[in-house]
């Protein structure tokens, strides 16, 4: 009798543990992150939506205009940890000012994901480590242009969303001035509200307080 009960002691408790993938990851799940924000609120995923008026949503990885031709998500939705929505709700009130307005493609996204892009696409310059997860995985990565707040048209920059191309990285000098200025100006705001753009990518930004959030695999469907 003690030993079935030592046995079931132990079955319970690895299942609530969870068993790490093939890539020695075990992300954080829904009921998990539920008791995490109840003790720290700030962990919320916040509707970006809803957070930061005026937000224009092309959520590329809810339809197959994306890099692996798939559609990933069932729900064309953004969300991101609560002081990320909110350094993109003063970001946003500072494009207002200017004219402009934020375009999001994509926010968090769940860890699942980023196993999928990784086993299509291995450069790790372009798709994150499932090893680690990424900031996407976190809550903490936007992927976002800016559009002029009338039309919502999208402002030139150097290459489109998911360039594999060097001409996409923040450093290689635009060839187009209008594209370069528009960079720019998306790179200095957002830096000057929390966020630091990716060596690789001129729309992705990470939020710099990242490391206190842990690597999710919650899918959309579980947030609404």
């Amino acid at each position: 009798m003690r030993k079935l009960i030592l046995g079931l002691v132990c079955f319970i408790s690895a299942a609530s543990a969870g068993a790490q993938n093939k890539y020695g990851l075990r992300p954080t799940t829904y009921p998990e992150y539920k008791e995490s924000v109840k003790t720290h609120p700030e962990k919320e995923l916040v509707d970006l939506e809803k957070a930061v008026p005026g937000l224009v949503l092309d959520i590329r990885y809810a339809t197959t205009n994306n890099f692996t031709g798939q559609k990933i998500y069932n729900l064309a939705k953004a969300y991101a940890r609560k002081p990320v929505a909110e350094a993109l709700r003063q970001a946003q009130v500072e494009f207002n000012v200017m004219g402009y307005g934020v375009k999001m493609y994509d926010a968090y996204r769940p860890y699942k994901a980023t196993v999928k892009f990784y086993e299509e696409y291995h450069d790790t310059t372009y798709v994150a480590s499932p090893y680690k997860g990424s900031r996407h995985n976190r809550g903490c990565a936007l992927d976002m242009t800016i559009v002029d707040w009338t039309s919502k048209e999208e402002l030139k920059m150097p290459t489109g969303y998911d360039s594999f191309k060097k001409e996409a990285w923040p450093a290689t000098p635009a060839k187009d001035s209008e594209a370069g200025k528009n960079r720019a100006m998306l790179i200095n705001i957002m830096e000057k509200h929390g966020f630091k753009v990716s060596v690789s990518e001129w729309w992705h930004f990470d939020f710099i307080g990242w490391p206190q959030y842990e690597v999710l695999d919650i899918d959309f469907e579980e947030l609404q």
